[in-house]
């Protein structure tokens, strides 16, 4: 449900954002096929199935059922247990007791985890004051705090994104808002690019090979820009159909994105990979879903058709796609976006079959 209201959330912000309603994606040569075929259906109003007439096998993860409330979303590293409950309340357990500190009229709304921190970001409930974050060295158990008064200050809200040490956050330059990037090794940050005054910065994702984000105009109806973080500059990714990206990763060879065909279905997006040949479909997918961990993206296909069930798919940097896990039974069902923990993969399915959230160790 968290996923569901984000991306409504999101929409709300950007009303308007985006030319017409249609559902073609001009510019993309989907002539070409990916290395690997989709395990599921292209995005159609009634689609087809594989050559075999049934999707493929799931690949094999070692799934492995998380304990305790499905609903209160954990995120999973090694023998370290991150949990937010829909409440806004953080639990961090493992091989020590670390307290989680949450200052009084703050409520949880970002709980981050990798190999090595963990990342508890609280806002004020009144959004009187910047956000606070508690960063975990995971090794040692020692905390630090990141909020207004640091030497890169956060700021009331914005996006917030954890990878390969860095931890992104939104921040303002006098009337310009910003990204910031904190490197929790050395412990330094640095202002990133800013966007002028009436602009704004979401869907920052973290990859070993760099950041991305998306950025939006003031425009009537808005414009929204993927980009590679590169210093202090946004470089927009090539081959984004212009206006209608909602995000993306990127290593230096490969770039997964999102867009949204038609804003009055805001939930509802079309994945696209480029491995350096051009932007490649590989199908529907849910806005808001795509996820950078360990070597590979992952993105989340609610059921296309009635007796699907939700399935989560892997895409290599090969620009191959396979489904790596399906929700239980068939029928009405949903997926959480993945949570990566750098090491372990987790996620939350929700079915009339039952829910379960459950983690798998990645190579």
């Amino acid at each position: 449900m968290r996923r569901v209201a984000a991306v409504l959330a999101a929409a709300l912000l950007l009303a308007g954002c985006s030319g017409s309603d249609s559902s073609t994606l001009p510019g993309y040569d989907l002539g070409r096929q990916p290395s690997a075929e989709p395990t599921t259906a292209p995005p159609s109003d009634t689609p087809s199935p594989t050559a075999s007439g049934e999707p493929d096998a799931p690949a094999v993860l070692d799934w492995q059922p998380v304990e305790g409330d499905p609903t209160a979303e954990t995120t999973v590293s090694g023998r370290w247990r991150l949990s937010l409950t829909e409440g806004g309340e953080a639990t961090l357990t493992g091989p020590r007791e670390v307290a989680l500190d949450v200052p009084r009229d703050f409520r949880v709304t970002d709980a981050l985890l990798d190999t090595d921190h963990a990342v508890v970001v609280a806002e004020h409930e009144r959004a009187e004051q910047p956000n606070v974050a508690t960063v975990v060295d995971l090794a040692s158990g020692r905390t630090s705090t990141i909020d207004g008064d640091s030497e890169v200050p956060t700021t009331v809200g914005g996006t917030w994104a954890l990878g390969s040490g860095l931890l992104v956050h939104a921040t303002t330059q006098g009337r310009d808002y910003c990204l910031a990037v904190a490197d929790l090794v050395t412990g330094r940050s640095r202002l990133g690019p800013c966007v002028p005054p009436r602009h704004g910065i979401t869907n920052a994702h973290v990859s070993p090979a760099g950041i991305t984000a998306m950025t939006f105009d003031d425009g009537r109806p808005s414009c929204r820009t993927l980009n590679r973080v590169e210093g202090d500059d946004f470089v927009p990714l090539a081959g984004v159909q212009e206006c209608r990206g909602w995000e993306a990763v990127a290593t230096e060879t490969f770039a997964a994105w999102g867009v949204v065909p038609r804003e009055r279905r805001i939930e509802d997006s079309v994945y696209l990979v480029d491995t350096g040949e051009g932007p490649v479909e590989i199908g529907p997918g849910t806005t808001g879903s795509l996820t950078w961990c360990g070597s590979a993206a992952y993105v989340v296909r609610d059921p296309q058709r009635a007796g699907d069930p939700a399935r989560l798919l892997r895409v290599a940097p090969d620009g191959g796609t396979e489904v790596v896990y399906e929700s239980p039974g068939r029928g009405k069902a949903f997926l959480s976006a993945p949570r990566c923990g750098g090491s372990h993969l987790t996620i939350s399915a929700f079915s009339a079959a039952g829910d379960e959230q459950v983690t798998a160790a990645l190579d």
